[in-house]
């Protein structure tokens, strides 16, 4: 019998178990599509396959490691790696977090070869996929939005598009990574996730222009 692939099994569970479930912010999705706009836009990307990643650079452990993810772990302060749609994002020395869109990776399984490849030595890879969600804050003024709660330079000489940082946002612990030019990943705790989403929707507001495209439909 052919293997079953996580797709496979995941298609079957559509209507069933996978149905059932709620986001962080899920509340919140019409109010958020309601205030995009074209000059910013604000939504959730739920359900993310989240991986909290500690091991050594450099050790054989690490090597084992990324071996695993297929690409190299970032080397210091910001900086994203990735293979596929797996991104690795630097966190601390020796503290990584990976993250990839739901769909894509079974979560416990990716924690667990992950955690394969630490093997005896010291360091952990844990499943977080839970403990956060990600709101993703687009458009021309998501920096100027953004600028109201980071006290972070977001310049683009001091934080260039494809990097990542541990901070406060509005003085909730999280990690804002630049994917692209004007858009923006938060990643909170998921208990935070709607305070957080109402605290930029209030950001948006000057910004809002009811007779423009919205940028989600």
């Amino acid at each position: 019998m052919a293997e079953t692939t996580y797709q496979e099994e995941r298609a079957g569970t559509e209507d069933g178990v996978l149905s059932l479930r709620r986001s962080p912010a899920q509340d919140l999705a019409e109010e958020m599509a309601a205030a995009a706009s074209a000059q910013v836009g604000l939504r959730e990307v739920p359900y993310a396959v989240m991986t909290a990643l500690r091991v050594a650079p450099g050790s054989a452990a690490a090597q084992r490691v990324e071996h695993v993810l297929g690409c190299p772990l970032p080397a210091g302060v910001g900086e994203v790696t990735s293979a596929g749609a797996r991104s690795v994002l630097w966190l601390a020395p020796d503290e990584f977090l990976t993250w990839s869109p739901d769909g894509s990776l079974d979560p416990a399984l990716a924690a667990q070869e992950l955690a394969a490849g630490v093997g005896g030595d010291r360091g952990q890879a844990v499943d977080v996929s839970s403990n956060r969600t990600t709101l993703e804050l687009s458009g021309p003024r998501a920096a100027s939005v953004l600028a109201k709660s980071v006290a972070m330079d977001l310049h683009d000489s001091a934080w260039p598009a494809g990097r990542a940082h541990a901070t406060l946002v509005a003085g909730i612990p999280a990690v804002v990574w630049r994917v692209e030019q004007d858009t923006y990943r938060v990643l909170p705790r998921s208990s935070f996730a709607e305070h957080l989403a109402r605290w930029l929707l209030d950001g948006m507001a000057e910004f809002a222009d009811p007779a423009a495209e919205p940028l989600w439909r």
